[in-house]
């Protein structure tokens, strides 16, 4: 883990001052359900703390719950460990998105959630979000909705590991993260994928070797152009195809 003296980022030292009413992730998350009165009360609970740095551990398995995040910038990951010691990827977060859900049943962390870049987070404690819940019922429904798309991006993943190819697995997460770009009012046609070859291959079940040659392919047949982790897309039609895309939108919408 990184030590205290280690450098940060400082835009994102600035941006975690933000409140919710003047930060552009806004129509995309929790403030998205409620007035301007309510956003006051909203933003009164949320806490922002310095950015979390490169590898480092927003909360980890078995850790008690006390509260869920909202992804502010950066990108974070979370993944589970077997009995074995083996490491599951189970999800990557991007700005405007929710984690930490996995520990409201068992009141503990069930995942690791480490951030693959600078990235900072707002705090959001679950017993006074639950109190915000019963006198704004429009933010505990969006709340919902948010946990329904938890559901189906689970649905999705287990959907591409019992049933795509290879190209498909992969065309499946560059679409998702395209809708997910959209979205926030981005480009859906140029983003930098912060999580490494070896995450996407084992979060997808594919080995590294194989992300390497499917992304080399897609860029031959005109799909895409990548530079490092930066990724364009050429043919965002052909690449819907190749993903299969149906399912990515209702996931995605």
């Amino acid at each position: 883990m990184p030590t205290d003296n280690q450098p940060v980022n400082r835009l994102s030292i600035r941006a975690i001052d933000i409140s919710c009413k003047d930060c552009s992730l806004n129509p995309i998350c929790l403030p998205v359900a409620v007035n301007a009165v309510q956003l006051v009360e909203l933003d009164s609970i949320i806490k922002r703390s310095r950015p979390l740095r490169k590898e480092e551990y927003l909360f980890r398995a078995s850790d008690p719950f006390h509260s869920i995040f909202a992804v502010r910038s950066g990108t974070l990951k979370t993944y589970a460990v077997s009995e074995n010691g083996e490491e599951q990827v189970t999800g990557f977060y991007l700005p405007g998105e929710l984690l930490g859900i996995d520990g409201i049943s068992m009141n503990r962390h069930t995942n690791f959630a480490k951030a693959l870049e600078t990235a900072a987070v707002c705090e959001i404690p679950f017993d006074k979000l639950e109190i915000l819940f019963a006198k704004m019922p429009t933010l505990q429904r969006h709340f919902f909705q948010l946990l329904s798309r938890e559901i189906q991006s689970d649905q999705l993943l287990i959907r591409l590991l019992s049933k795509k190819s290879a190209e498909e697995r992969i065309a499946a997460l560059l679409m998702s993260i395209s809708h997910r770009h959209t979205r926030r009012g981005l480009s859906p046609l140029g983003f930098r994928l912060a999580m490494s070859r070896n995450d996407i291959g084992n979060y997808l079940g594919l080995a590294v070797e194989t992300v390497s040659r499917v992304f080399t392919r897609l860029q031959k047949q005109g799909i895409i152009l990548v530079d490092g982790k930066e990724v364009e897309v050429l043919d965002l039609s052909a690449l819907s195809l190749a993903s299969d895309a149906y399912e990515l939108r209702a996931q995605t919408a």
